[in-house]
C-alpha cells in the first residue's frame, strides 16, 4: 500500500472503544486512522487490510487504505490526554481509511441491491465477522454505493496464536451466527454466489492480500517469528476456511422467521 505522513490530527471518532481519528496527511487526503496502540494491537490492522482485501476481490465497494507514518510530536498539540497518550503509543505505521466526504451510516430499514447485501453476507461469515449487526451496522452509503467498513473485529483466530500456532482446520469448521447480523435476511442470495466468490479466492489472490499487511504489523508468534512466516499462517485459516466444506455458510431464514 502507498505511504504517507500525516500532517494534522483533526479529530477523534469515539463512537468505537478504539478511538480512531480523522487525521490530513503530505498527499493532501484526509483518512480515518486506525491507530496501532489502541485497543488490540496490531493485529486489528491486519484484519482491516486483509478483509478490505478479500471484499475488492468479491466485488464489495471498501474505502482504499494506505499506510499512516505518525511522528508522535503531533500530540504535543492535542489538548485531550486521551488522544496525547494514543498517538505516543502509535509513533511508526498506522492504517488510513479514506475518508468519505459526505457519506451517512447505513440504514437497516432500507432494502440494498441483494446480491451486493448477499457478497457482504458472505465475506462476514468467511472471515467470521461479529461486528456487523443491526445495532453497528458497519456499513455507509457513498455517492448511492453501500461502503462496507471496519472490519477489525474478522479473524478472530490470530488473538489466540501468542498460545501456539492454532488448528486452521478448527476454524474451516467453525460454524457462523448470522441471527443478529444487519443483511442475515439475504442469506440465500449468499447460499447462492457461494461457488463464485469462493472461486475468486485463489491461493494466489490470497497471497496477493497478505502482500499488503505491513511487516510492521505482524507480530511474531511460536512457529511463525518472520512477517512472511505469520502471511503464510493466515493464508493457510483462510484455505481451510474455504475448503472445509463451508458449514459456516448463513442459514436461509424459514419464513416464519423472516
Amino acid at each position: 500500500m502507498e505511504q504517507v505522513k500525516v500532517t494534522r490530527y483533526v479529530t477523534p471518532l469515539r463512537e468505537g472503544g478504539s478511538l480512531p481519528g480523522v487525521v490530513e496527511a503530505d498527499d493532501l487526503g484526509t483518512y480515518v486512522c486506525k491507530f496501532r496502540g489502541a485497543g488490540q494491537g496490531p493485529r486489528v490492522l491486519v484484519a482491516e487490510v486483509v478483509v478490505a482485501g478479500l471484499a475488492r476481490l468479491l466485488d464489495i465497494p471498501t474505502p482504499d487504505q494506505v499506510v499512516l507514518d505518525v511522528d508522535p510530536a503531533i500530540a504535543r498539540y492535542e489538548a485531550d490526554e486521551e488522544v496525547q497518550d494514543l498517538l505516543n503509543a502509535s509513533a511508526g505505521l498506522n492504517l488510513g481509511i479514506d475518508f468519505l466526504p459526505g457519506s451517512f451510516g447505513y440504514d437497516p430499514t432500507s432494502a440494498p441491491e441483494p446480491e451486493l447485501a448477499g457478497r457482504v453476507l458472505w465475506l462476514d461469515s468467511f472471515t467470521a465477522n461479529v461486528d456487523r449487526s443491526w445495532r453497528n451496522p458497519n456499513l455507509l452509503v457513498w455517492r448511492g454505493t453501500l461502503q462496507a467498513i471496519d472490519h477489525g473485529a474478522s479473524l478472530y483466530f490470530h488473538h489466540s496464536w501468542s498460545g501456539g500456532p492454532g488448528d486452521p482446520s478448527r476454524f474451516a469448521r467453525q460454524p457462523y451466527d448470522a441471527s443478529e447480523h444487519v443483511l442475515g435476511a439475504y442469506a440465500e442470495q449468499a447460499r447462492a454466489q457461494d461457488a463464485d466468490l469462493a472461486a475468486r479466492l485463489t491461493d494466489a489472490a490470497l497471497t496477493d492480500v497478505l502482500a499488503d499487511v505491513c511487516d510492521d504489523w505482524l507480530e511474531p508468534v511460536p512457529d511463525a517469528e518472520t512477517p512472511d512466516a505469520l502471511r503464510e499462517r493466515y493464508v493457510a485459516f483462510l484455505t481451510a476456511r474455504r475448503d472445509g466444506g463451508r458449514p459456516w455458510l448463513p442459514e436461509v431464514l424459514a419464513e416464519a422467521d423472516a
